[in-house]
């Protein structure tokens, strides 16, 4: 079975005080629903771990009821920092899940398409990561005054998520890092700490992440051109 951990428990600083933005409302649905409802339609994926502040855990239940979400879900406390949730979500997989997809809750673009990608991309690799080449041209800086070097974009990619694993190379890599004291905050790095190789799964649509307001108009502007709205369950 696969599975997939999305992870709903930052607190949002950068989108403003006091600003629960996973439920703030675009293209007439809060943010997570979007998100949810993506994994929801995902035949690959079998269940659903949702990771979330202490004390929302009945505020997600209530909007799985309203928006007719039937994928068997659980719903598990967040960590001080993204990694200790994550190990939280996966700790509460099911111990039939054999490939984990996860996923920032503040991702409301993600396709379904891409979701069954990165697994497919796990299951041969062990690790899978969408990801998209930066078109930008990319300057590095030491002091963050002045240019230090030029960096060849050629060989630069953007990496998102979702980000899919085997189960238990996930699992062996942010054990590594947690034994190491440290708390990374991309989960392919925790990978890298134990030589395990990431592929790169080419995200073809765009798949920003809501992090500040201007981010909102954006967002909701590609969800209205490519979705159809979401319902409330009757």
């Amino acid at each position: 079975m696969n599975s997939a951990v999305i992870v709903s428990a930052g607190k949002g600083t950068r989108m403003g005080a006091n600003t629960a933005k996973l439920f703030l409302e675009i293209a007439r649905r809060p943010v997570i629903a979007h998100t949810w409802q993506q994994f929801e339609r995902a035949a690959c994926i079998g269940e659903i771990i949702l990771v979330v502040r202490a004390g929302l855990q009945s505020t997600f239940a209530e909007l799985a009821a309203k928006y007719g979400f039937k994928k068997p879900f659980r719903i598990v406390a967040g960590g001080a920092e993204r990694q200790d949730s994550v190990w939280n979500g996966l700790r509460a997989l099911s111990p039939q899940s054999e490939l984990v997809a996860i996923h920032d809750g503040a991702r409301p673009l993600v396709t379904v398409e891409v979701i069954q990608d990165t697994l497919e991309g796990a299951w041969e690799t062990g690790a899978a990561v969408a990801a998209q080449r930066v078109t930008d041209t990319i300057k590095e800086s030491e002091d963050g005054q002045s240019i230090s070097r030029h960096l060849d974009r050629q060989r630069l990619w953007a990496v998102q998520t979702p980000q899919a694993f085997q189960v238990e190379i996930i699992r062996r890599a942010i054990a590594a890092a947690r034994a190491k004291g440290l708390s990374l905050t991309d989960d392919t790095a925790a990978c890298e700490l134990i030589g395990q190789p990431v592929r790169l799964v080419n995200c073809p649509t765009p798949n920003p992440k809501v992090t500040v307001p201007a981010d909102l108009p954006y967002v909701e502007k590609l969800l209205q051109a490519g979705k159809a709205p979401l319902k409330v369950a009757r």
